[in-house]
């Protein structure tokens, strides 16, 4: 059982760099103990700037830092940083074309008992929509380091959610990785499921279910959700008669919004979209609500076993 986080894996990517990159700036609004980025605050004390609750500024400053030719990151709770900042995500950072990379802590549903107020289950929606904007929510501890590595050596705006919690490794140190493409990482004929951030653990682990049961699927990590890999998703939607998406997000606007889109346009196809509901959520550990609402490995590997005998 892994017990790295994806944030303890950007700090440690971050640290290393930072030997050598004196450009690179770390952000954070009262989050560094949250985003485990303490060490880096410890160690770097002249790259860093901490704002306190303020996320609004925490965004504009980062923007501004980069409009000097620094490396922004600016680190806050995904709730927050979503929807408190997002006029200044929009105008300064991705209309501007600044270099800035805003990292959402916590995404999703990590903060459980705290409830709705802090759960970011709209974010992939918001900040698709906004022009020059990437985002991406990466699976796990390997591939969160491989794509900081990454940004750090461009200049364009893009958001990271990340979880609270440490995910099971989908990969290792040797994973091949290319920038806005997705990974495939179980392939098979007769169902296709697409899955971005903490869910794709669960989703490889429903397919293992399914494969028990006879039924072959196909696994895709998109966790590249802008821009979105479209060329992977229609090469191997057109060999399965169902495609199946997971997701830690509103229904609206996310992973199976952009899938079903995309399909739509070039190759219709039956479509089971796996995301949290649109209205309150139930209260408990993330585990425990991906169970009640049928997103764990179990739950997943039995909505799909129904669709595939409606198909």
């Amino acid at each position: 059982m892994n017990k790295i986080t994806n944030r303890q894996a950007i700090c440690d990517t971050l640290m290393e760099a930072a030997k050598t990159d004196k450009d690179i700036v770390v952000l954070c609004s009262d989050s560094r103990g949250s985003a485990s980025l303490a060490p880096f605050f410890k160690q770097y004390p002249k790259q860093c700037v901490e704002v306190g609750i303020a996320e609004q500024n925490l965004v504009t400053i980062a923007a501004g830092l980069a409009s000097c030719g620094k490396k922004s990151f600016a680190v806050s709770p995904a709730s927050f940083l979503s929807t408190r900042s997002y006029e200044q995500a929009k105008v300064d950072v991705a209309y501007s074309g600044n270099n800035v990379t805003l990292v959402g802590i916590s995404g999703g549903i990590s903060y459980g008992a705290l409830g709705m107020t802090h759960h970011s289950c709209q974010d992939v929606a918001a900040f698709t929509a906004l022009p020059g904007m990437r985002v991406y929510m990466p699976s796990d501890r390997f591939q969160t380091a491989v794509l900081i590595k990454t940004l750090l050596e461009d200049d364009k705006p893009a958001y990271i959610r990340v979880s609270r919690s440490a995910t099971e490794d989908v990969y290792d140190d040797s994973t091949d990785f290319s920038l806005d493409k997705a990974q495939v990482i179980k392939e098979g004929q007769d169902v296709l499921i697409i899955a971005c951030g903490e869910m794709v653990p669960n989703a490889l682990q429903a397919a293992g279910k399914l494969e028990a049961d006879g039924i072959r699927a196909s696994v895709i990590d998109m966790y590249c959700l802008k821009p979105f890999d479209e060329k992977t998703l229609l090469e191997y939607a057109d060999r399965v008669r169902l495609v199946v998406t997971v997701e830690e997000h509103s229904p609206y606007g996310g992973l199976g919004s952009l899938t079903a889109l995309t399909l739509a346009r070039h190759n219709p196809k039956h479509v089971l979209q796996i995301a949290l509901p649109d209205g309150h959520i139930v209260t408990g550990t993330n585990k425990e609500v991906f169970a009640f609402y049928g997103m764990d490995a179990d739950g997943i590997a039995k909505q799909i076993k129904r669709a595939v005998k409606e198909v």
